[in-house]
């Protein structure tokens, strides 16, 4: 909007940008952007924690709104590391939001996967989690239920394998915004309608 003089101009900017981006998953018909985004780009460099180079799409989410922060900001700083001449990055606004599920779920926490948390739980390799991933695909599991890995204080993450896991189409009206600034050796978070911080250090520590 800050670069075009008219409503006209917008749509046909947008559909502009639209039409460069990949083609959204025939899975993920109807679903609002929010949901969908996951299930529509490439990965990252050598996957993420459930996704490798060659898989499908897969929706990360979080128990707690701090959860997701400390999720999403381990993966900014660590962008911000990799970046060449790059010192720090500006607030950004991201939007929190809550979801419903409704599929079949392989909770990693309880046994007998336990066993073997020290894999499901490694801060860089994604070797067995993204194997594990791939076999849950052929067994027709929806979503990975896990212990967030970046936020010290005991909570969940989900990795939604199918956009089908989703049981509605929009995520829930109550949506927030919260501001992302991302620094050498901190990641801040502050929703300012309600003061609230969280501060996330390079030794993977919150503070509320």
């Amino acid at each position: 909007m800050k670069i075009v003089d008219s409503q006209f101009e917008q749509n046909v900017l947008e559909s502009l940008l639209e039409s460069s981006k990949p083609l959204p998953s025939l899975l993920a018909d109807g679903l609002d952007y929010l949901l969908a985004t996951p299930f529509r780009y490439d990965p990252l460099r050598g996957g993420s924690r459930f996704r490798s180079n060659t898989d499908p799409g897969v929706f990360y989410g979080a128990e707690l709104v701090r959860t997701a922060c400390a999720e999403l900001g381990y993966w900014r700083w660590k962008f911000l590391k990799d970046a060449i001449d790059l010192e720090k990055i500006e607030p950004v606004a991201h939007t929190a939001f809550r979801s419903d599920v409704r599929t079949l779920i392989v909770d990693l926490r309880k046994s007998p996967f336990n066993a073997d948390a020290d894999k499901w739980l490694h801060p860089k390799d994604y070797s067995y989690t993204q194997e594990f991933s791939q076999v849950a695909r052929k067994a027709n599991i929806g979503g990975i239920i896990y212990q967030s890995v970046r936020d010290p204080h005991p909570a969940w993450c989900i990795a939604l394998l199918t956009p089908r896991g989703f049981s509605k189409l929009k995520p829930r009206l109550a949506m927030q915004t919260w501001w992302l600034a991302v620094h050498q050796d901190e990641v801040i978070w502050r929703r300012d309608s309600e003061f609230l911080t969280f501060s996330f250090s390079t030794g993977q520590k919150i503070e509320t």
